[in-house]
């Protein structure tokens, strides 16, 4: 059996955008019974939220999408992560900035914006954290969606 691909989704926070698409990436690769071959973490650029669970926004959205076995707790990003993940996604440019900043030379992971596989081009996703309401998680999480299926269907052959 050849190794897992493996993906990090990363955000400021790790509480809303960053969870949502890896919430998102798992629930896809487990309904095209592709678990023994990927998998997917998130963390975040800051340890602000070290420890804590997704915004609640972000976890009714999971829920009210059919997504309700996940669960997870912020982290920050390692520098051994870009050796241990295949791809590492960031939701905006922001975000892209300081990946870029923190990669090694010797960078082993693809470091892309997520939002570059989404068919619709929109490229950035939004942080949702300051809205009122679940507007923007909706949106972060449809966005997600269209991105995710479009990675899948191009590297999960």
């Amino acid at each position: 059996m050849s190794q897992k691909k493996r993906v990090l989704m990363i955000c400021l926070g790790n509480i809303c955008r960053s969870p949502i698409a890896e919430a998102v990436f798992d629930s896809e690769i487990g309904k095209r019974g592709l678990r023994n071959h990927w998998e997917v973490e998130s963390a975040a650029l800051i340890g602000y939220h070290t420890g804590k669970k997704p915004d609640h926004r972000a976890l009714s959205t999971l829920k009210e999408n059919g997504i309700t076995n996940y669960s997870h707790r912020a982290r920050p990003i390692k520098q051994n992560d870009f050796e241990n993940f295949d791809w590492i996604f960031g939701m905006d440019n922001d975000n892209m900035i300081e990946l870029n900043n923190l990669k090694p030379r010797a960078c082993r992971a693809k470091v892309e914006l997520l939002g570059s596989y989404d068919p619709s081009g929109e490229v950035i996703i939004r942080d949702p954290y300051y809205d009122s309401g679940n507007t923007g998680f909706q949106k972060a999480y449809e966005q997600c969606l269209r991105s995710v299926t479009a990675f899948l269907n191009k590297h999960a052959n």
